[in-house]
């Protein structure tokens, strides 16, 4: 049986934003965020008037006996919309003549559920078995955030009020979904850029809600247990303290965060932001530090729009605690922001070393992309690098 996430702790924070909640043409639930909570007072959700087909079943669940680790087969979403012009965006607000997955004529923030998941529609409990050949549907929920309604922004052209919104949101639904059946992780992200592999160019991110726990999260498990077992400390807590200590690759400290590149990066661009105070997800944050976080990753993902004339391609993940795994207290809430453009026309692709076998080359040193980093922070601010 399923229970509430139990490490998400609001008693400081104060309750979060809650949305306003309609439903889509195939029953998907869409829920709309605002920039200032009052304006959702009396609003209600539009109806959605297409006639959508009836949405797929889950995706199959097959186990990589050599790993342990699963992946999800979601035949479906060969179907999704790729890389649409911009008058036939989904994303962008429904027309009299055009209706869109967000059936409203403007918006805020607003999320809803992927009309081509990779797991969900249902969220069920259900035990992964091991044995050769074992397969599950791909149980869990996946969602879209949509970042506001202007298609050509990018989350770098949020205004501050905006970015805070985001933030809400991504705390809000990790509050609801890690109490959803089945759900074991939630993971919160961006992909920005072609290069990257999206098929949207509107400003958003999703939010994947897994009925098992990912490889990366098994693997920061395991290394934060040993490192308690040997030292007695927290892991996080150590790195975050080796990192001032050294101050080379700090790009920059604020009352609630520190960002900075991490000793061992494996991409050419690499910033983490991590919280000072031990704290599992999102939800966790009090509202201060909601604020405080809202304020510097929009900083951070200027800076990294400011070291090329070009956007640059990025994924922006948000590592949060499992939900009821019995070592989760040992993880904290922490972003990795990493990009593969190691110069203004030139990307790295993970080739034989890294495809293969995971063993990573650095093309770049941390301490000159901090640099570069803190260079850019400081042109934004109008002062001299």
């Amino acid at each position: 049986m399923s229970t509430p996430h139990p490490h998400t702790d609001l008693a400081d924070g104060g309750a979060l934003q809650e949305p306003a909640r309609g439903r889509l043409a195939d029953g998907r639930e869409i829920l709309y965020f605002f920039d200032q909570p009052g304006d959702g007072d009396g609003f209600v959700p539009p109806a959605d008037p297409r006639p959508l087909p009836v949405r797929p079943p889950a995706a199959e669940l097959r186990r990589d006996p050599l790993t342990g680790e699963w992946v999800s087969f979601a035949a479906h979403r060969q179907a999704r919309t790729h890389l649409p012009p911009a008058d036939e965006c989904p994303l962008c607000p429904s027309g009299h003549d055009r209706p869109t997955e967000i059936p409203a004529v403007g918006y805020d923030v607003v999320v809803f559920e992927n009309r081509f998941p990779s797991f969900g529609p249902d969220q069920r409990d259900q035990v992964l078995g091991d044995r050769l050949g074992v397969s599950h549907p791909a149980h869990g929920r996946c969602e879209v955030i949509a970042f506001g309604s202007a298609h050509d922004a990018s989350f770098g052209d949020l205004g501050p009020e905006r970015a805070r919104t985001v933030v809400e949101a991504w705390a809000q639904r990790t509050a609801e979904l890690s109490t959803l059946p089945g759900v074991e992780q939630v993971f919160a992200f961006e992909n920005r850029g072609a290069q990257i592999g999206v098929t949207l160019h509107h400003p958003h991110g999703q939010i994947y809600s897994y009925p098992y726990i990912p490889p990366r999260t098994i693997t920061q498990l395991k290394q934060a247990v040993t490192h308690r077992e040997r030292t007695g400390r927290n892991l996080m807590q150590d790195v975050l303290d080796f990192e001032c200590a050294d101050g080379s690759r700090i790009v920059e400290r604020t009352a609630h965060f520190t960002v900075f590149v991490p000793f061992a990066a494996r991409m050419p661009i690499e910033v983490h932001i991590v919280p000072h105070r031990h704290v599992a997800d999102l939800a966790g944050l009090t509202a201060d530090e909601r604020d405080d976080l809202a304020a510097g990753y929009l900083r951070l993902i200027r800076a990294v729009d400011a070291l090329y004339p070009t956007p640059t391609p990025y994924i922006a993940a948000w590592f949060q605690a499992p939900v009821r795994h019995p070592d989760a207290g040992e993880l904290r809430l922490h972003l990795q922001l990493t990009s593969p453009r190691r110069a203004q026309d030139k990307l790295k692709y993970l080739a034989g070393s890294e495809a293969a076998m995971g063993a990573f080359i650095g093309d770049v040193t941390p301490e000159s992309t901090a640099a570069r980093l803190r260079a850019a922070l400081a042109t934004l601010d109008g002062g001299a690098a």
